[in-house]
């Protein structure tokens, strides 16, 4: 776009100051000596008050902006541009706009009191901190004569109520959008046109919602950016021709192509699709015309302009690879996990070993236990054995008389020979301790 060169005489006095970031625009006219430039923050006339905005346009482009919208350059309505903004108006600017999500917070709760059928949205305070609005969406008449009492009461402002849709909700929101760029709606675009589905057929778009829907949850905006220039190619492309009659069957029109002026046909009991040009679909009309049933519709072939991508072949300019890096890494990862291995079954190992021991242990004990009761046994044996041969000898002696002492003295020594010797079941004394 060639925009004219403007003098100081010509050039528009007119700015267009942008509040709460961006979210909301406004025209103001530059009365003053000063020449500002984008970015600059300035103080413009609000209501009963002052307010502190950011310049987001100067220039001729000033007024093409003005032109779309309808508002005159020298429209006495237009509200002025104050001066530049000072420090203190900053500072109070600043302490103004931290009060908005709180009175938001507190906004929300008051028509939650109210059962009001309403969602506040935003709330932006004048810089000056007199006037207040509120942003609200609805979906029908909502009575809000008593929540603006309300509010004028809590927060000591004149009240303004201003009703938005979801397109400039989300606008205030922000936000970044499929395509990977930040939301139209809250950068440049400042127009919300109506967007239906109709748009989409004619760009060959499936009808899938939530592809087609943005972050309002409304249609995409960005479908009625291209809309024309898919009008204007359409109308090269013939009528009616949505069925073509040939000795197959019925054709049906799946897809109209704009690039390759192509037009895309399925015949019946088949799923493949046929792309036939538009000078062959307005001569098979022409033959349906007649009552004349073509044999074919004798597609296109389609070759792809695309060179096909050679893949280079693998050449090896340093001779073998040598993997032996990777070898001994795998090496050191297998003894590692051995390792490891190992020391996980000994240590099941060793509980099992501490039991035995003391099942070997408690073992040992008893036997000891057992012991003594035994050496007793064997003890009391040859004393029985003992005073029954004497009383036998007695018995004989008194029978047999001389002979018999003889025979006892005999007997004697084989009953030695024959009793084990016995054992000293005395335990050493404890030996002495020491004093320590």
């Amino acid at each position: 776009m060639n925009l004219p060169v403007a003098d100081q005489d010509t050039a528009c006095k007119v700015i267009e100051v942008s509040f709460n970031q961006g979210s909301r625009k406004d025209f103001f006219r530059n009365a003053t000596i000063q020449s500002f430039e984008k970015g600059d923050l300035i103080a413009v006339e609000g209501i009963s008050g002052f307010d502190v905005g950011e310049v987001s346009l100067t220039g001729e482009i000033v007024r093409i902006q003005m032109k779309k919208r309808g508002i005159g350059e020298y429209d006495s309505e237009l509200k002025k541009v104050l001066r530049r903004a000072s420090d203190k108006d900053i500072e109070i600017w600043q302490q103004n706009k931290a009060r908005e999500k709180e009175a938001l917070i507190q906004t929300r709760a008051i028509t939650k009191q109210l059962n009001l059928d309403m969602k506040m949205s935003e709330v932006e305070i004048q810089a000056d901190g007199r006037k207040a609005t509120f942003f609200y969406i609805a979906d029908d008449r909502v009575d809000f004569r008593e929540l603006i009492k309300i509010l004028a009461r809590e927060f000591k402002v004149k009240v303004e109520m201003r009703q938005i849709g979801a397109r400039q909700e989300a606008a205030k929101v922000g936000g970044v959008g499929s395509c990977g760029r930040e939301l139209c709606c809250s950068t440049w675009l400042t127009d919300f046109k109506s967007v239906n589905t109709t748009a989409a057929r004619y760009q060959n778009l499936s009808i899938n919602q939530s592809k087609l829907s943005g972050q309002c949850g409304r249609l995409k905006c960005c479908l009625n950016y291209e809309l024309d220039t898919y009008l204007d190619a359409l109308q090269h492309f013939p009528d009616n021709a949505d069925m073509l009659q040939v000795s197959k069957g019925n054709a049906t029109l799946i897809k109209k192509d704009i690039f390759k002026n192509l037009m895309w046909y399925v015949l019946p009991d088949s799923n493949k699709q046929y792309p036939v040009s538009i000078e062959r679909v307005r001569k098979i009309k022409q033959l349906n015309a007649q009552g004349t049933i073509p044999e074919q519709l004798e597609p296109v072939e389609i070759t792809s302009s695309k060179q096909k991508e050679v893949e280079p072949e693998f050449v090896d300019l340093v001779g073998q690879i040598s993997l032996r890096t990777l070898e001994r890494a795998e090496k050191k990862k297998k003894h590692h996990q051995k390792d490891n291995r190992q020391q996980q079954q000994r240590s099941q190992q060793r509980p099992q070993q501490q039991g035995n021991q003391q099942q070997g242990n408690q073992q040992q004990g008893n036997q000891q236990q057992q012991r003594p009761a035994q050496q007793g046994n064997q003890q009391q044996r040859p004393q029985n054995q003992q005073g029954n041969q004497q009383q036998g000898n007695q018995q004989g002696g008194g029978q047999q008389g001389g002979g018999g002492h003889n025979r006892q003295h005999h007997q004697q020594r084989r009953d030695n020979k024959q009793q084990p010797p016995k054992k000293d079941d005395r335990r050493p004394p404890n030996p002495p301790q020491k004093k320590s």
